[in-house]
């Protein structure tokens, strides 16, 4: 399932939500170091992975507040995820001036293939520019920040001993979409559904959507390096937080109830 577009207008241009965009992509195209078309793939495999490590938040690193060891690297790239040791191996720390709690934050902006960028952006784009304009450009951007904290140490608390690097902005995403579904649940949602290898394009209503994405995580396999839980925790944050507010919210200007009928379902 795909969302395309919603049936959901604002009243003003979503500027943080399209500020939050730009700077994720400007950061995976700018900034991290990417081996596509190389003519040395290898090394430039190896400068990624440093990078990442140099860079990206690590539950054992927010544990036991330190960076990785070599042998602790090591280890993790030879396919052992849960190589934390406390107390640390002996080998140096490759990293020892990396702040292993801002690397949460920057984590948010990271990103591991242009199909997790993609997908994550588009998600972004839909449901971000309405919960902007209902939280307005002080609160939404601290939500946001807040959101993909919580849904970091969700996925920390889950997995404490993991060395493995976890990017990505969808945890902060998913706590826009669970405040979506609070403040929106009967807006329209222009949805691809993928059946088999039929393509097939419906409109449903965001409750479902968004309904069904959540309990889709629970159903995510343990091999499929997806930080599941960073996704519910922030989807959970997300909407208690829209719960608590949303009568002290900005009010929405514009009607989008006849959009409903608009949709033709």
């Amino acid at each position: 399932m795909l969302p395309l577009k919603d049936y959901n207008p604002t009243s003003r241009r979503a500027w943080i939500t399209l500020g939050i965009i730009v700077v994720n992509v400007f950061v995976y195209f700018l900034v991290q170091p990417h081996g596509q078309g190389s003519i040395d793939p290898q090394s430039e495999a190896i400068r990624e992975a440093k990078f990442t490590y140099a860079h990206a938040a690590i539950p054992c690193e927010v544990v036991h507040d330190r960076p990785l060891t070599a042998d602790e690297i090591n280890a993790t790239l030879n396919g052992d995820a849960t190589a934390c040791v406390n107390p640390p191996p002996p080998s140096p720390e490759v990293f020892p001036h990396k702040n292993v709690l801002l690397a949460i934050i920057y984590s948010m902006f990271l990103h591991g293939s242009l199909l997790h960028i993609g997908g994550n952006m588009l998600f972004l784009w839909i449901f971000g520019n309405n919960v902007e304009d209902r939280m307005g450009w002080i609160g939404y951007p601290i939500f946001y920040l807040v959101a993909g904290l919580v849904a970091a140490a969700a996925q920390i608390a889950s997995q404490p001993t993991s060395t493995v690097p976890v990017v990505g902005a969808s945890g902060a995403i998913a706590g826009v979409m669970g405040a979506y579904l609070v403040l929106f649940p009967r807006v329209r949602i222009r949805t691809l559904f993928i059946i088999i290898i039929i393509p097939l394009i419906r409109d449903i209503s965001a409750a479902w959507l968004l309904g069904f994405w959540f309990l889709l995580q629970f159903f995510t396999s343990p091999s499929s390096g997806v930080a599941w839980v960073a996704h519910v925790g922030g989807f959970v944050f997300g909407a208690l937080v829209a719960l608590a507010l949303r009568h002290r919210l900005r009010p929405q200007r514009t009607n989008p109830s006849w959009f409903y009928g608009a949709a033709g379902h």
